[in-house]
């Protein structure tokens, strides 16, 4: 995955109706938990920050400190590895989620504790810029 030229407008407005004010939404507090300016990357995910990583293999990358997609059936945010098994009792509070092993799926940010949210990106982003990482 890299960083690219696509417009933030652009990826933001994959979203549509009630989904494109959560998409603003979403935005700010990564804005605001990052101090991080975006960058849209693989065209559509808007991405904070960046750290490079490598695997014991000797392979690597680079990937966004925090990041989401926006889209026209829900809000995707990228998360570490296992994130819902390892903060089980903040996932508790979270309210309404499907999740996989790096990504939590918002259909809508209606019914979604924002200080539980706020929380998981605070944990994302330090577990991201850990020198143990």
């Amino acid at each position: 995955m890299s960083p690219s030229d696509v417009p933030i407008g652009q990826v933001l407005d994959r979203a549509s109706g009630p989904r494109r004010a959560e998409a603003d939404e979403l935005f700010a507090l990564f804005s605001e938990i990052s101090g991080e300016k975006p960058v849209v990357w693989a065209g559509r995910i808007i991405g904070f920050g960046e750290v490079e990583y490598r695997y014991e293999s000797g392979r690597g990358g680079r990937t966004p400190l925090l990041a989401f997609a926006p889209g026209p059936r829900n809000h995707t945010i990228y998360l570490p590895e296992d994130f819902s098994e390892r903060w089980p009792d903040l996932m508790a509070e979270l309210g309404s989620y499907r999740a996989s092993k790096v990504c939590l799926y918002l259909t809508r940010l209606t019914g979604v504790n924002r200080t539980a949210l706020r929380t998981l990106l605070e944990y994302a982003l330090a577990e991201a810029q850990s020198p143990d990482r």
